[in-house]
């Protein structure tokens, strides 16, 4: 049921270029920091929370009305997460521009007010996202604070420094999901999707999930068929491990696939040079194109980082590229099977024009 205006709490966002956006609060009634970015899809919200990409980060969905449809029961199967993409919500905070307190879908559990408060996530709402959005594409991405009446200060334990994002959404030990199945992958994950997990697993791919610096080319896990590279939130210089484990797979030339994060790490791997975007690819409406084509597709993306394809080696080339800003969305080695893409192929929710990238890799295995 709608709140009055009296019995609304007061929220404000404060963006570190010194503007200022007036609105109310739900969900978590404190305090929240973090990178603000925008994210452009229309529907989605649970797996835009849930999605690992997205830690650190205050979000703000440019879709006016956010919460129509609720928040389904998740069902675990196996391990994996039907609904979600991961066991938590990522996001710092979340802004929108009209909360709808009424939802209607055969799905839903809760409302998204009742979710966040669950997770102790701070929303805003009430403010106009499209411009919110045309700052963030302007100046690019930044820091910035959602504050309500009645908490105005950051806790000891809230703040927006550099730290290793991967790390906190990584997996703290290797986990083997459909075991027994026709071929064998080492997941290296960065902050895995588990939509990712759902589409091995439908393809009957034996899975071994392990932490983004576990040094896999020594362990006793044994021999895998391909190393799948997952999506992750931050910057990929914080996995230097990562990297050094993924040239010394390399030397086995089976097949790798990178998405996201993983796209950057084979990229450094194979000894380009990544850099960050001024407000980042977020959103299941991205067009790419493939390289030396005229074939485009719709991508789903969440990322602020790419890779410079003039610092990629003579032996790689560029596979596709953004048509919004030309940045680089995918790399493929010469002669053996190593490919990276910056968007999602699995996308949920999302387009599948790409999911032929996944074929693909599994085809190879």
């Amino acid at each position: 049921m709608q709140k009055s205006i009296q019995e609304r709490t007061k929220a404000s966002l404060l963006l570190s270029n010194g503007l200022k956006f007036e609105g109310f609060s739900f969900g978590y009634d404190h305090f929240a920091e973090g990178e603000v970015v925008f994210d452009t899809a229309m529907v989605g919200y649970p797996e835009s929370l849930t999605d690992p990409s997205f830690a650190g980060q205050i979000l703000c969905i440019t879709y006016p009305l956010i919460g129509n449809y609720g928040v389904p029961e998740d069902q675990i199967i196996e391990g994996i997460s039907q609904f979600y993409e991961s066991d938590k919500i990522h996001v710092k905070g979340l802004i929108i521009t009209e909360y709808s307190y009424d939802y209607s879908h055969w799905s839903a559990l809760k409302s998204l007010d009742q979710w966040l408060k669950e997770h102790k996530i701070v929303g805003i709402y009430g403010v106009d996202t499209r411009e919110i959005t045309k700052v963030l594409r302007d100046q690019g991405s930044m820091l910035g604070k959602i504050i309500t009446e009645n908490h105005t200060e950051a806790s000891d334990d809230d703040n927006c420094g550099e730290k290793n994002l991967v790390k906190s959404v990584s997996c703290s030990e290797p986990i083997i999901y459909n075991k027994g199945g026709e071929k064998r992958v080492l997941l290296l994950d960065c902050g895995v999707k588990h939509t990712i997990l759902r589409a091995l697993a439908n393809k009957n791919i034996e899975v071994v999930r392990v932490p983004y610096d576990y040094k896999f080319n020594n362990s006793d896990l044994g021999e895998c068929d391909g190393l799948l590279i997952s999506n992750g939130p931050g910057n990929c210089s914080d996995c230097e491990t990562t990297i050094d484990e993924i040239k010394k797979f390399m030397e086995s030339e089976k097949p790798i696939l990178g998405i996201g994060m993983g796209n950057l790490l084979l990229a450094k791997a194979a000894g380009a040079e990544v850099i960050k975007l001024k407000c980042g690819h977020r959103g299941p409406n991205q067009p790419v194109r493939m390289v030396g084509t005229e074939r485009c597709f719709i991508t789903s993306q969440c990322h602020g980082y790419s890779v410079d394809a003039k610092t990629l080696p003579s032996d790689w080339k560029e596979s596709f590229i953004n048509l919004n800003d030309n940045s680089n969305e995918g790399i493929q080695h010469l002669t053996k099977p190593f490919t990276g893409v910056q968007f999602h192929p699995e996308g949920v929710s999302g387009p599948i024009d790409t999911k032929f990238i996944f074929d693909n890799f599994i085809e190879k295995l």
